[in-house]
């Protein structure tokens, strides 16, 4: 086992991160941007390395600065988290020249998942269902017209790099194909330097369900469960639940034998997830995040697993210790996403909290790196804090939830608590009836 872990990220996730090091025994490294000297990861790690200025590419995405303060504070191993330097196949395989352990997937299958295409390619060969569409990156629009008309309207144009709902575009007719396709591959080149895309089939009313797997290095693999994320606005997701509310447990094995058994057979390690869409009882392989997920508390909740360590403990050379039918799935679990936004406009709001007090109770659990007097900086993602309850049934979940966020104080900003008190008390998503399009339309509404 390690004895001290850099870890290569802020806010509640490397403060997630870090308390399974001190669970574990291990000594950590807290690495920082100037925005970030008073972060409640950077007081409570046990060192901390100031490695830029408050941008992301001066910082946390500053390779040679965190190898540095690595080496000059003795870490043996990287956590990256997730975002940043997560699934970056390049950063994963130069901590791996210098010694250090990556603790993540290896770099060549970071690399192999990263591209869209590539990692179609090979779920497809490795008898992963997957949404019908192009066999690879489009050459040309003629090509696309020719691939849209033999899936059938609409489709759907996607960057082959990248994620956020940026270089996607849907054309609901062949008269929107060529204004999709100029937009998308604009979009793609501006944001991922690749202006390379490919073409689905545009499913009118998926849910957005993932399944979360760990492997080891000694062949073993096994899968927690499915997560239902189809509460998304603008590809981001809001708010998501373990297990998923329209699946069986028949269609939950299915669907994770034939994701574990995908694995095995490409060697894979530590954690990941397959992302599915799922529609008419048939599920479609869109993408693999080689990388923790920031839903991946409710997993924790329902199966009673600390991921972090899991994913620390195989980086080690540790086997898992367990096999798939030692994995067990009790009631339900919820997180809400709370963002420092309009709730109405969802503009940022960064700014001082000045009183923080979150929710507590049986079967509640908060991740955050708030506190009150903490400056929410101006320069990262907006999300501060994840709101997780359990509960026997959905049902008593979401009600535990809505005493949770009637409970949760942060003053000072605005945050998105009232949308998400509107969601939970919805008709429809009260009886699980959303697809991947419902928030969008949801929040269009007058209230």
């Amino acid at each position: 086992m390690f004895s001290k872990i850099l870890i290569a990220n802020r806010g509640e996730i490397a403060l997630r991160i870090l308390r399974a090091c001190r669970e574990l025994g291990i000594k950590t490294v807290a690495v920082h941007s100037t925005a970030d000297e008073d972060a409640m990861h950077v007081r409570l790690a046990d060192e901390a390395v100031c490695i830029g200025p408050a941008a992301s590419r001066d910082s946390y995405l500053n390779v040679a600065a965190i190898l540095a303060a690595a080496t000059i504070t003795g870490a043996e191993a990287i956590h990256p988290g997730y975002g940043f330097l997560s699934e970056n196949a390049d950063f994963a395989e130069t901590v791996e020249a210098h010694g250090l352990t990556f603790i993540g997937p290896t770099a060549d299958h970071i690399r192999m998942m990263g591209d869209k295409i590539t990692a179609k390619t090979t779920m497809e060969a490795l008898g992963v269902p997957l949404v019908p569409g192009s066999d690879g990156e489009l050459k040309s629009l003629e090509e696309a017209r020719a691939v849209a008309e033999k899936v059938g309207y609409p489709v759907l144009i996607k960057a082959t790099a990248g994620g956020g709902g940026r270089g996607m575009k849907v054309a609901q007719s062949a008269s929107e194909l060529e204004e999709a396709w100029s937009v998308a591959r604009t979009e793609a080149r501006t944001a991922f330097g690749n202006d390379a895309v490919y073409l689905e089939k545009y499913l009118d009313k998926p849910r957005h369900i993932e399944l979360q797997i760990l492997a080891d290095n000694h062949g073993n693999v096994v899968h927690f469960g499915e997560r239902d994320c189809s509460l998304q606005r603008r590809h981001q997701k809001l708010l998501e639940e373990a297990g998923s509310p329209v699946l069986s447990a028949e269609q939950r094995d299915a669907i994770g034998r034939t994701a574990t058994d995908a694995l095995a057979k490409m060697g894979y390690r530590n954690a990941g997830t397959l992302e599915f869409l799922y529609q008419d009882g048939q599920f479609c392989f869109i993408e693999m995040n080689t990388r923790l997920q920031v839903e991946h508390p409710v997993t924790e909740m329902v199966c009673d697993v600390d991921l972090v360590r899991e994913q620390i403990r195989i980086a080690a050379g540790e086997e898992l210790g367990y096999t798939q039918p030692d994995i067990s799935f009790s009631g339900h679990a919820i997180e809400c996403r709370i963002n420092a936004e309009d709730p109405d406009t969802f503009a940022p709001c960064p700014g001082t909290v000045a009183v923080y007090h979150p929710p507590g109770g049986l079967g509640v659990r908060v991740d955050s790196a708030l506190y009150t007097g903490y400056r929410v900086p101006p320069y990262y993602d907006s999300m501060i804090a994840k709101v997780i309850v359990h509960a026997p049934t959905r049902a008593q979940a979401i009600a535990r939830m809505h005493r949770a966020l009637d409970e949760f104080v942060v003053e000072g900003i605005k945050t998105v608590i009232p949308l998400h008190r509107r969601i939970l008390a919805d008709p429809e998503f009260q009886k699980g009836e959303y697809t991947i399009h419902w928030l969008e339309q949801f929040t269009s509404r007058p209230h």
